[in-house]
């Protein structure tokens, strides 16, 4: 009862002179926005995930089994929209970065607190925009997560008012963007160069960058296609002299390096983790710092590996499946770092660890299936195919969705100053690979044979192995409702977590759990190389 009293206190700090729920919703302290950002995000991941559900649900046998076709269209759309744009792009980011990003670089807070709060109410009008979009005339959106033109500027759905919504979420992105790259830039503690900083701030600066630059052009594209749909104006549609293969130019402009904005602080997460359990400096810290840089430049230059079977030149084609491969090396870098730094560690295989490796396995699948799909002639084959599902969702959800829940059970003591359990936490890992793979792994199978994507319906050869996709998808739910099941158990009554439970030397390390107010009581100053862990007897002769 005491510890819970201790952390209520904790969190009862305020920085504006309001109490109870206003002292949150007007707080400007960067871990409580953290904290109203991972309310926010796990709660639509709820319902996006229990509308995959019922889409598998649907999928289990052939012809109609729960729904009619329109309403299967309108759940994927959502599914998408929802998934994409209010859990796997913020997610990281908003909730871990704005909790951890200041005190890892030595700060008291970011640089915009106030900028940082508007970017969580922008957010969260967005996903209100979101909501509204359902219930207007027309009802929900059909066209899928990406909008694609003709379709988008004919269905007598509700299509403005979602791409209004998105546009509306992409300010949110660009705020929180603007607010860590100043942060890095003007607020790290004396003694942190660059080449001091954690890996986790290192792949957040990166991704804000990309969220800077690439994030205006999905928003002029989508008001574009708001005023086509308002004003009849042939910008995208063919019917009106517009041409639909400039919206998929530019959508994907945007739309490919937000695969970064996903993956890469995922990548920041497993560079923290690693050497934190395998007891040893990371190997070839420099290269996984610019192998992020990398990912983020040369993700601008890939977009239209996407479009192979939209129509473009010969020559386009073959320079867009070469870049490709070329943005698969600095993953491909981080990989092989990630695998040395363990050589001859002394492991320590706790959950944070085994989430890890279960990214590493299922990622690993999803950057080589993506080289398939970057390969001209395989991708003509297996284009818009279930294929392109498995890949996608190996990447996405086996990367940063396994990474999320790395961050969440690695973070978890620090951000709230208690411990779950640790057999549940193992035995979560297990199922979770279990699941995932039953679910997403016979899509590949179907791809190849030729299952196509987005169908309400399919031939009864592919009946056995949706049974097994849909089947996977109930351990995969089941397992998730499992880990926040232990994990709010121990919010209430877990046992209090010490300063450092893993043995970590970054900054949020070196603090109590949870964070004070201000972080530190006074700015620390950086004296040994990041992942230096002789700092570990120092940390306890204090």
């Amino acid at each position: 009862m005491a510890d819970a009293v201790a952390v209520k206190n904790f969190y009862n700090q305020s920085t504006n002179k309001h109490t109870g729920i206003l002292s949150w919703l007007l707080t400007k302290d960067h871990k409580r926005i953290g904290l109203m950002y991972m309310v926010a995000i796990l709660t639509f991941f709820v319902v996006g995930m229990l509308i995959g559900i019922l889409m598998r649900l649907e999928l289990i046998a052939p012809g109609r089994t729960i729904m009619s076709a329109q309403t299967y269209n309108s759940l994927f759309t959502l599914h998408g929209v929802i998934m994409i744009f209010l859990f796997i792009i913020p997610g990281l980011p908003a909730i871990f970065g704005n909790f951890f990003l200041p005190i890892q670089i030595g700060a008291e807070d970011v640089a915009f607190p106030r900028l940082n709060l508007l970017s969580w109410y922008v957010y969260i009008v967005g996903a209100i925009l979101v909501i509204v979009s359902l219930f207007l005339p027309g009802g929900p959106i059909d066209t899928g997560w990406t909008f694609y033109i003709p379709y988008s500027v004919r269905s007598s759905t509700n299509i403005s008012m979602a791409l209004f919504a998105a546009f509306v979420l992409g300010f949110s992105s660009i705020l929180t963007g603007i607010n860590f790259i100043t942060t890095v830039h003007r607020l790290r503690a004396p003694g942190m160069g660059f080449f001091k900083m954690p890996l986790f701030v290192w792949a957040t600066y990166a991704t804000a960058w990309i969220q800077v630059i690439a994030t205006p052009v999905i928003a002029i594209t989508i008001l574009l296609v708001i005023i086509e749909r308002a004003f009849g104006v042939g910008i995208f549609d063919p019917a009106l002299g517009g041409d639909p293969i400039l919206f998929q130019h530019l959508f994907w402009i945007y739309s490919h390096p937000a695969v970064y904005i996903m993956i890469l602080p995922a990548m920041g997460v497993v560079s923290e983790i690693i050497p934190t359990f395998s007891r040893r400096t990371i190997f070839g810290y420099k290269q996984i710092a610019y192998s992020s840089l990398a990912i983020a430049f040369i993700g601008y230059l890939v977009w239209a590996h996407h479009m192979f079977s939209s129509g473009m030149s010969d020559t386009a084609r073959w320079i867009f499946s070469l870049l490709t491969f070329i943005v698969a090396l600095p993953s491909g870098v981080k990989i092989f770092n990630w695998v040395a730094t363990m050589y001859k560690g002394s492991i320590d295989p706790k959950p944070p660890f085994l989430w890890v490796m279960n990214f590493i396995f299922l990622f690993s699948i999803g950057g080589l299936t993506g080289l398939v799909l970057g390969s001209l002639a395989t991708d003509i084959h297996l284009t818009d195919t279930y294929f392109v599902v498995a890949h996608f969702h190996y990447v996405m959800f086996g990367g940063t969705g396994t990474i999320f829940f790395a961050a969440l059970h690695y973070w978890f003591p620090k951000m709230f100053g208690k411990m779950y359990n640790m057999k549940f936490a193992r035995i979560a890992v297990v199922l979770y690979f279990i699941g995932f793979n039953m679910l997403y792994f016979p899509k590949f199978i179907m791809g190849y044979m030729g299952m196509p994507r987005r169908y309400y319906d399919y031939l009864p050869q592919f009946t056995t192995l949706q049974e097994i996709s849909t089947i996977g998808s109930w351990i995969l739910v089941g397992t998730i409702f499992f880990i926040f099941g232990y994990l709010f158990h121990a919010l209430r009554k877990g046992k209090k977590a010490t300063s450092n439970p893993w043995g970590g030397v970054t900054l949020e390390w070196h603090i109590p759990s949870p964070p004070p107010l201000e972080n530190f009581e006074k700015i620390p100053t950086i004296t040994h190389e990041p992942y230096d862990f002789s700092q570990l007897k120092e940390m306890k002769d204090e």
